[in-house]
Formats: structure tokens, C-alpha cells, sequence
């Protein structure tokens, strides 16, 4: 009784190490890949900086200037952009070592189902922050601009405070157009019907004005631009779910006709 007892622990202590070292691989690919990506673009560094920062230079006062007030934030926030950039262009890449990784503990219907999950939410977060770099930005730095005329207050940040800020708003305005994945994930999983989705509204538009002014500088207009965003996003959601659940509902019963 121990003998087979004792094989089948060794068995599971060698499948748990050979998922380790395929984990460490899968890592260090996905690593590399943003690395290739990275080296590609540092020469262009200060260039990729200039395109982050034009919403508010664009909204500077005439002659206004972005200033450093770290020694060494002039070399170290180019970086850290160029590296945000290589992560977003490399993210498909990384995204399909996750998905061998995890494939091989899937279903069939599961595996049908990642591939246009994983893509339509790349899309959809990458649709959020271009909606946060073509649209908020600008509105949000001309809306401050417009306050601190008044005040006498020279408009002015500090490079490394502007690259948070933004990536607090892209972080932000991609995670708000995910809703509609989410949406239809919770409905596919059962956790929520089309039906109590359309009940909890209410709650739904009340929780993205406080996100939105959680978020967003303290002006209703920037609160506006996520809250309502938010709320078209989870109207789509529920559509989609009514659309993609019909779909699978009617497939589950074909399938059982088959089987029967």
C-alpha cells in the first residue's frame, strides 16, 4: 500500500516542478519579449516623453515649461515611459504565453472562448486609453489652465508627478472599458443574469460617479467624462450579454438534443 502511495506523491511533486519550470519559462519569454521591444524604442526615449506630455504643453501658458525637481528624473521618467510603451506593444505576446500556460487545464468550449476574450479586451483597453489621451487629457488640463488664470498661479508639474497622473487616467479609463468583458463573463458564469443587471442599474450609475470623483480632478466636468463612458460601457455589457448568452443558451440546447 505504500509503495503506490509513495509513487503517486513522487508523481505529483514531479507535475508540480515541471509546471514551475514551464512557468519560469513562460515568464522569461514574455520578459524578453518586452525587453526586444524596449531596446528597439530607447533610442526615441525623449521623443516618446514629448508625445505623453503634449496634451498639457499644449495647455501650458505661452513659454510654459515642464520642470524636474529629481536629479536624475530627466534619464529615469523617459525610461519608465519607453518601458510602459514596450509593455503595451509586447502585451499580445505576453498574453499568449499566459494562455499556453493555462491551456492545457482548459475545455474545449473554454479554450472557443479565450482567444476572442483575451483580444477584445486588449482592444477595448487600449481603446481606453487613446479615449483618455485624445479626449481627457486636453479637457481636463484646459479646465485646469482656465482655474489657475484667475488665481495668477503659473500651470506647471513635475515630470514624474505628470507621469503618474496619466497613468493613474490610462490605468483607469482601460480598466472602465473592460466593463463590457466583465459584464458578459459574470452573465457566461451565471454570477448575474441580463435581467438582475438591468435591476441594479441604478447602484451601477451612482458607483461610477464616485469612481469618477475618486479618479478625476475635483471638477464635475472631468468626473462627467469617466462617469458616462462607465455607463454606456455597462449599457453595451448588458447587450452583448443578452446577445452572447442567447448564442450559448441555444447552443447548449442543441447540444443536448444531439446527445439525447
Amino acid at each position: 500500500m505504500s509503495d503506490p502511495q509513495q509513487r503517486q506523491d513522487e508523481g505529483t511533486e514531479e507535475t508540480f516542478i515541471s509546471h514551475l519550470v514551464e512557468l519560469r519559462d513562460r515568464i522569461i519569454r514574455a520578459g524578453i519579449a518586452v525587453i526586444v521591444v524596449f531596446v528597439g524604442l530607447v533610442y526615441w526615449a525623449p521623443d516618446i516623453f514629448r508625445l505623453l506630455a503634449r496634451p498639457l504643453m499644449q495647455n501650458l501658458p505661452r513659454d510654459g515649461k515642464m520642470i524636474v525637481t529629481d536629479v536624475t528624473g530627466s534619464f529615469f521618467v523617459p525610461m519608465k515611459v519607453t518601458m510602459l510603451v514596450a509593455f503595451v506593444i509586447a502585451l499580445p505576446v505576453v498574453l499568449y504565453q499566459i494562455w499556453a500556460f493555462v491551456a492545457p487545464g482548459l475545455y474545449q468550449h473554454e479554450k472557443k472562448l479565450v482567444g476572442p476574450l483575451v483580444a477584445s479586451s486588449y482592444t477595448l483597453f487600449l481603446c481606453g486609453m487613446a479615449f483618455a489621451y485624445f479626449v481627457v487629457f486636453p479637457t481636463i488640463f484646459r479646465v485646469m489652465a482656465h482655474y489657475n488664470a484667475p488665481l495668477g498661479a503659473e500651470m506647471t508639474t513635475d515630470i514624474d508627478n505628470y507621469l503618474s497622473f496619466v497613468l493613474t487616467m490610462f490605468l483607469a479609463f482601460g480598466v472602465t472599458f473592460e466593463v463590457p468583458i466583465v459584464v458578459v463573463l459574470l452573465v457566461r458564469m451565471g454570477v448575474l443574469t441580463v435581467k438582475k443587471l438591468k435591476e441594479i442599474r441604478p447602484y451601477v450609475i451612482v458607483g461610477a460617479f464616485i469612481v469618477a470623483a475618486v479618479v478625476t480632478p475635483p471638477d464635475v466636468f472631468s468626473q462627467l467624462i469617466l462617469a458616462l463612458p462607465l455607463i454606456v460601457l455597462y449599457e453595451a455589457g448588458i447587450i452583448a450579454a443578452r446577445l452572447f448568452v442567447g448564442t450559448g443558451e441555444k447552443k447548449a440546447v442543441d447540444e443536448s438534443e444531439a446527445t439525447s
